[in-house]
């Protein structure tokens, strides 16, 4: 009896041992499409929560989205996110998200999906950069709506990213043929001086005075303006967007951690950090953009970026 009860006292002391050591950190792995963007939502993350470990797989949102949804049966992942608003969609239908409604999300609510699947958490938002020197020399009338820019006055003086080789591009004029129709592509081409490879590059033209009107997204049109050239920026009628966002993987290895990682990312915490890199955040009051001074364009139809390219390169560059 003595030897059984000095064997259940040792038993209760290291078990009150145990209990004295901290309870191992849980762990969330994220997939994201956005290196620089996650870098900085992350470092701010694991301030607020220390006890979780991040892990993370950066790529592009393509790549991205094809292996969490071949991982379909397998989950490796507890969130996807940083992708765009096509993707979202995607991942939704071939079921890699599960439902989940952030708590106390301030994300404004044209940004959460209807079924709860994902949440956007900023839009980059399409604008033009308007040399005001190049204007004045050459006597041309400041742009203010997208339809101005098929005008005969603006022959040659008008830059733009590729749709063949930048998303930045594949935003802007998916949404003129979606608004407008390939007609207005194709009297915007008459105006065309240089299509650009990178997102930037239109603007880039625009700031040096090599052409009147750059077209870009937000961060670049703002940066290009505080670097001091004498640019304008200009939103027109309607404004193209890619919004970018997140959801829970569905049988991810960490749902409670994932739960909290999008608890924060719906949080005016994340907002912070995002209005530092990005145009326009779901959270209202954050970013270089007012999203209560535009409107964002609602694609009306599904857009398959593979067909509009052949079709880019076919009706306008005839090749």
């Amino acid at each position: 009896m003595l030897i059984d009860s000095l064997k259940a006292l040792g038993l209760a002391a290291a078990l009150a041992t145990l209990g004295a050591v901290p309870s191992i950190a849980g762990e969330v792995l994220l997939y994201n499409a956005s290196d620089s963007v996650n870098t900085a939502l992350v470092a701010a993350f694991k301030k607020a929560h220390p006890d979780i470990e991040v892990k993370f797989v950066s790529g592009s949102t393509g790549p991205i989205t094809e292996r969490a949804i071949a991982e379909k049966g397998k989950p490796q992942a507890d969130v996807v996110y940083l992708v765009n608003n096509v993707a979202l969609d995607q991942l939704k239908q071939a079921g890699v998200f599960e439902p989940y409604a952030p708590k106390d999300s301030k994300i404004a609510s044209d940004f959460r999906d209807p079924d709860d699947f994902y949440n956007k958490y900023f839009a980059t938002t399409m604008c033009m950069v308007v040399n005001k020197d190049r204007l004045a020399q050459k006597k041309l009338p400041m742009p203010t709506t997208w339809e101005d820019l098929i005008k005969p006055v603006y022959a040659k003086e008008i830059a733009l990213p590729s749709p063949l080789k930048s998303g930045t591009g594949g935003a802007i004029l998916t949404t003129f043929v979606d608004a407008f129709g390939w007609p207005f592509v194709e009297n915007l081409n008459e105006n065309v001086y240089q299509y650009s490879d990178g997102g930037s590059g239109g603007a880039a033209l625009a700031g040096a005075g090599e052409v009147a009107i750059g077209l870009t997204f937000d961060t670049t049109c703002f940066e290009t303006k505080s670097s001091g050239k004498p640019v304008e920026i200009v939103y027109g009628r309607i404004t193209p967007n890619v919004s970018e966002g997140g959801g829970l993987v569905a049988g991810g290895p960490n749902p409670v951690e994932g739960k909290i990682f999008l608890d924060f990312m719906a949080s005016e915490e994340a907002a912070q950090v995002l209005g530092k890199v990005v145009g326009a955040t779901a959270v209202p009051g954050h970013g270089l953009v007012d999203l209560s001074q535009i409107t964002l364009w609602q694609m009306r139809r599904p857009v398959d970026i593979a067909a509009f390219r052949r079709d880019f390169a076919s009706r306008i560059l005839k090749q």
